[in-house]
């Protein structure tokens, strides 16, 4: 995409791990050869287990999270080839993150308008007056009343928390949001607000949207275009309204018939044994210690990105050497895993 507001290239993030001792050279793969680019107004959603680097892409997307090989575009722009303050003026004034626990995310000890004043003092912007009534303005936005200008996180719920954090988020008219688990920490009575919420204002300010969770029937139902992390690495993009029966990566499948929708209700695709170690993936394809489709060239290599006929024009791609055929319904690979499994087991 020529006008990407955000671009991936081959990006990696690794950390040394402490649990071989002071000189142990083993590393956690978080990230690996992720390529990906979010377009101005489009609402991505990234799934996946935990622990598949969901968050660690979020982190890197806003750039806090320095890649350790790869580039970072922002505006066409390489983030980590800038001058620091440059950087940190980009990505503080072209990018908000929600994290996933507003009681953790804010400082107890600051007013709510304290916290939404902090990014509008940072990067000084408008007078005293124009920051105030830029407070007032956020307040409203998410819908706090300003009766709670002077109150302390503590004293809030946690909904109105979290409000305090998308409000922050907002302050300084980012084009880019990444909200990661902005709901796993929040009452159920409660998400379908803050869901709502964060819809309403994608549309309003005309945002981008990355959005991260385990809760994969939230991602598709509030998503243009779905991506699928397994051990670090984007094994899928498909158009959200297709995940559930076009998408052609067996993890991909798997993932979504775990939480089935009432009016087809199957059983879930089996997937044997544990997500292999991070510090030390599987050669080959890492999903294919757990695939009922996997062969020796799984082994052998990591397949690359194919598109999806039909929808390649929309952005359909998977690295698979052995995809679900496309249309293939769920019962069928239920029937194909069960089966896979039951002669391994035999």
């Amino acid at each position: 995409m020529t006008d990407a507001l955000v671009q991936l290239k081959n990006t990696h993030v690794h950390h040394r791990t402490r649990t071989g001792g002071l000189l142990s050279r083993d590393r956690v793969h978080a990230l690996t050869a992720a390529d990906l680019t979010i377009a101005p107004g489009e609402t991505v959603g990234v799934v996946g287990e935990s622990g598949c680097g969901k968050s660690t892409l979020a982190k890197v997307l806003v750039g806090v999270q320095q890649p350790t090989t790869g580039t970072v575009e922002f505006g066409g722009r390489n983030l980590w080839t800038m001058p620091p303050a440059e950087r940190r003026a980009a990505v503080g004034t072209g990018a908000g993150m929600i994290f996933q626990d507003p009681s953790t995310a804010l400082n107890r000890r600051l007013t709510v308008r304290r916290i939404l004043r902090d990014p509008l003092d940072v990067h000084r912007r408008g007078t005293p007056a124009e920051r105030e009534d830029r407070v007032r303005e956020l307040m409203s936005l998410v819908g706090l009343p300003e009766v709670l200008a002077e109150g302390l996180p503590g004293q809030l719920s946690g909904g109105q928390r979290q409000r305090v954090a998308i409000a922050r988020a907002l302050a300084l008219n980012p084009r880019l949001v990444v909200a990661d688990e902005p709901t796993s920490a929040l009452d159920v009575s409660v998400r379908a607000q803050i869901l709502n919420l964060l819809l309403d204002l994608k549309e309003r300010l005309g945002l981008a949207l990355v959005f991260v969770s385990h809760d994969i029937q939230t991602v598709r139902r509030m998503s243009d275009r779905v991506i699928t992390m397994y051990l670090g690495r984007i094994v899928e993009e498909s158009p959200a309204d297709e995940v559930l029966t076009r998408s052609r990566h067996p993890y991909t499948r798997a993932l979504f018939s775990a939480t089935p929708g009432l009016l087809d209700p199957i059983d879930p695709i089996p997937l044997v044994g544990p997500v292999p170690s991070a510090t030390r993936p599987p050669s080959g394809c890492p999903f294919r210690t757990r695939c009922w489709k996997a062969d020796v060239e799984c082994a052998a290599r990591m397949p690359d990105f194919e598109q999806s006929g039909p929808t390649a024009g929309r952005g359909h791609r998977f690295r698979c050497h052995h995809p679900v055929d496309d249309g293939q319904s769920n019962h069928e690979l239920v029937a194909q895993a069960a089966a896979t499994a039951v002669t391994l087991e035999g």
